[in-house]
């Protein structure tokens, strides 16, 4: 494994990022929050899912096979 390779160990790792890495880790995180504040708003937009169907028999008795 080269040296100058980021790890899990430490968080510290981040700091020594440079350049084009750097730049992937930020694009990553950017395109998360994107992804999900597009999702939230559909959320929002579209809101609760209103197709549900009602049964009006109960089970009252489940058979065994």
């Amino acid at each position: 494994m080269k040296d100058n390779e980021p790890t899990l160990n430490s968080i510290e790792d981040y700091n020594t990022l440079k350049g084009s890495k750097k730049r992937v880790v930020w694009t990553v995180i950017l395109a998360g929050l994107l992804i999900g504040s597009l999702f939230v708003g559909a959320k929002i937009y579209y809101g609760e899912a209103n197709d549900t169907i009602h049964v009006q028999d109960p089970i009252v008795k489940v058979p065994v096979k």
